[in-house]
């Protein structure tokens, strides 16, 4: 078996400063590094256990099949918060018929995002 030591996920955008506004400005991501030089650096950033890495420069916009997920204590707060920013909502809170409350937001490559919160009583927070 493969030992992973680390995980993130690589995103190309189509506009690289765009993309970094998005995600370090109106979404508030911390960054954790950043390297090389001019408009197609790498910047990465936290996302809770993991990371994005928003670099280089991509001819078309991703795949509509490639999605994020995010998971947030309150998404309703997350919601006032990134309308407030100006943030491309999709679709407001919704509690699912799965229990999960989600709403969607879009990148300005148009990658769609799931934010998320597991309510206290979902199955996701069970610990045998």
């Amino acid at each position: 078996m493969v030992h992973v030591l680390s995980s993130r996920i690589l995103l190309r955008p189509t506009d690289p400063e765009r993309s970094r506004a998005f995600y370090g400005g109106a979404l508030g991501l911390a960054v954790y590094r950043e390297f090389g030089t001019g408009p197609e650096r790498g910047t990465v950033y936290f996302l809770g256990g993991g990371f994005l890495e928003v670099s280089g420069r991509a001819e078309e916009p991703p795949s509509p099949a490639v999605r994020l997920w995010l998971q947030v204590a309150d998404v309703t707060a997350a919601h006032e918060e990134l309308a407030g920013r100006g943030v491309r909502i999709l679709r407001p809170p919704v509690e699912e018929p799965w229990g999960l409350v989600e709403m969607w937001i879009a990148d300005p490559d148009g990658t769609r995002i799931a934010v998320v919160e597991v309510p206290e009583d979902h199955p996701l927070r069970y610990r045998p």
